[in-house]
């Protein structure tokens, strides 16, 4: 029997998938990848994703503000996304994509600090998951995560840390997002974690269309490669491909509800 699988965090209303929504769906579940999170990552995308979420049954939709655009953000984006979530669509299942990001060019990290405790505050008070972003920040994350309780928890998306940062995440209650970085033999550190860590709590995500698989370097990620993300993850786990599969599938329900 083919696994099936959801992808837990796809730019869905960036290129290539702009204007071939249908084909780009049709190609996912040729995989086995049945159903995906559109991630939302500024208020002036909101009304989009959900659009998306609304015209394909496959298509679930998360909005947040990202760290990476903080220079954009605004109070008016902050209210936008509390619009939406007063609105109680089930289509909208968490709140996605935040974090935090030192890596980027003056990050003004305070700003995306006060931004971040904001969103999880909504997350707590809409009772939704989060979606989380870090780069550089792993341990700053989990001092927040550990400040701002939230109920629902989420996932530490993109995870490309150490198997010590991702057991802090666990511990807190959150699920670590498995993606291309798998893929890449060179990258022993995240691969060993992931090997490591307890599979109750792993996701498969593609990140699309970024976070490009080994293999398909310089093209935009799709949906579809989510099958091969698992494939590798099969290789570095000790459990059959069918417990691996099955148990990342109710990962995802019971974090998503989908």
């Amino acid at each position: 029997m083919q696994p099936v699988f959801v992808d837990t965090h796809c730019h869905f209303d960036f290129p290539p998938f702009v204007g071939d929504e249908a084909e780009s769906l049709r190609l996912a579940q040729q995989a086995g990848v049945e159903k995906l999170i559109a991630v939302g990552v500024a208020a002036d995308r909101f009304a989009g994703v959900m659009a998306l979420a609304h015209a394909h049954p496959p298509v679930y939709a998360a909005l947040g503000m990202h760290p990476m655009a903080i220079a954009e953000h605004s109070e008016q984006g902050l209210a936008a996304l509390r619009q939406q979530l007063e609105l109680r669509d089930p289509k909208l299942v968490a709140i996605g994509e935040i974090g935090l990001d030192r890596y980027i060019d003056d990050p003004q990290f305070d700003r995306q600090q006060a931004l971040l405790d904001d969103q999880l505050r909504l997350a707590r008070d809409y009772d939704l998951p989060v979606i989380l972003h870090s780069r550089r920040t792993h341990d700053t994350l989990a001092q927040h995560l550990r400040r701002i309780d939230v109920p629902r928890r989420g996932v530490v998306h993109g995870f490309a840390g150490s198997e010590q940062q991702a057991l802090a995440f666990i511990r807190a209650g959150y699920a670590i997002g498995v993606g291309g970085t798998i893929t890449y033999p060179r990258a022993s550190k995240t691969r060993n974690a992931i090997a490591r860590l307890p599979l109750s709590a792993l996701l498969l995500e593609t990140d699309s269309p970024d976070m490009p698989l080994q293999g398909w370097q310089g093209q935009p990620n799709r949906p579809e490669r989510l099958r091969e993300v698992w494939r590798v993850l099969c290789e570095l786990r000790p459990e059959s491909p069918q417990q691996i599969a099955e148990a990342i599938r109710e990962n995802t329900r019971l974090i998503f509800r989908l």
